[in-house]
C-alpha cells in the first residue's frame, strides 16, 4: 500500500513543458513569425547567455523571465510587466498542450497507486494566473498545493519544504520531492527531504526515478 508515500512537483518544466519547449505554440498565439524566439535555456545555452547567467546565480529565475516578459512584450508592441501576461498570452488558450505527457502518465499512475501528491511551487499562480491553474488538466489529483504566490516563502528557503512536509502529513522520508533547478534540490537536502533533480531535457528519466523511489 503506498497511502503512505507522496510524490511532490515543482510545477513550471516538472509539471509543465517549459516555455522553450513551446515558442512554437507562443509563436503562433502571438502572430510571430517561427523562429522569432530563438532562446533555448537549458535544451541550448549556447543560444541564451542570460539563461547561463542565471544557473551561474548572477540574476535569479524571476530576473531571467521578467527580461524575457519584457522581451516578447516588445516584439507584438505592449508593455509587459509581469509574467502572467506572457503565460497567459502564450499558451493560456491550449493548457492541455502545455502539459507534459510524462506528467500526465507519472501523476496518474500515482494517482492510480494511492500515493499522496503535492505541489511546491514558487510561482504557481503568479507565473500562469488562477484561471489557468483552475482549466490545467489534472489539477484536482493533487491532495496539496503549496504556492509562494501566497506564502511568500521562496524555495531554497528551509521553510517552503517543512510547509509542504506538514501539510502532506506524512514524514519527510515517505516523500520524493522533484525540482529542475539546482539551488530547489540543494534546499531540500539542506532538510533531509528525498529528491530527484529534474532535467527537462530527458523528462521520463526523472519521472521513472522519482516512482522507483516510491516503489512503483
Amino acid at each position: 500500500m503506498t497511502g503512505d508515500r507522496a510524490l511532490i512537483l515543482d510545477f513550471g518544466g516538472v509539471v509543465t513543458r517549459t516555455l522553450f519547449e513551446t515558442h512554437d505554440i507562443t509563436e503562433r498565439a502571438l502572430g510571430l513569425q517561427p523562429g522569432t524566439l530563438a532562446w533555448r535555456g537549458p535544451f541550448d545555452t549556447t543560444t541564451d547567455p542570460l539563461w547561463v547567467s542565471m544557473q551561474n546565480r548572477e540574476i535569479t529565475e524571476r530576473d531571467y523571465w521578467m527580461i524575457r516578459t519584457a522581451e516578447v512584450g516588445r516584439l507584438v508592441g505592449e508593455d509587459w510587466t509581469d509574467m502572467k501576461t506572457f503565460v497567459q498570452r502564450a499558451r493560456g488558450a491550449e493548457a492541455e498542450l502545455v502539459l507534459r505527457p510524462e506528467a500526465r502518465d507519472a501523476i496518474t499512475r500515482a494517482k492510480e497507486a494511492g500515493l499522496k501528491l503535492a505541489i511546491l511551487s514558487n510561482e504557481l499562480d503568479l507565473f500562469y494566473g488562477v484561471e489557468f491553474r483552475k482549466r490545467f488538466p489534472l489539477i484536482d489529483l493533487f491532495d496539496v498545493i503549496v504556492d509562494a504566490t501566497y506564502t511568500k516563502i521562496l524555495k531554497p528557503d528551509p521553510r517552503a519544504y517543512e510547509e509542504v512536509i506538514s501539510r502532506i502529513g506524512l514524514p519527510r522520508q515517505a516523500c520524493v520531492f522533484v525540482d529542475d533547478q539546482l539551488k530547489n534540490i540543494e534546499g531540500a537536502e539542506v532538510v533531509g527531504l528525498p529528491h530527484v533533480h529534474f532535467d527537462v531535457t530527458h523528462p521520463a528519466d526523472g519521472y521513472a526515478r522519482a516512482l522507483s523511489m516510491l516503489g512503483l
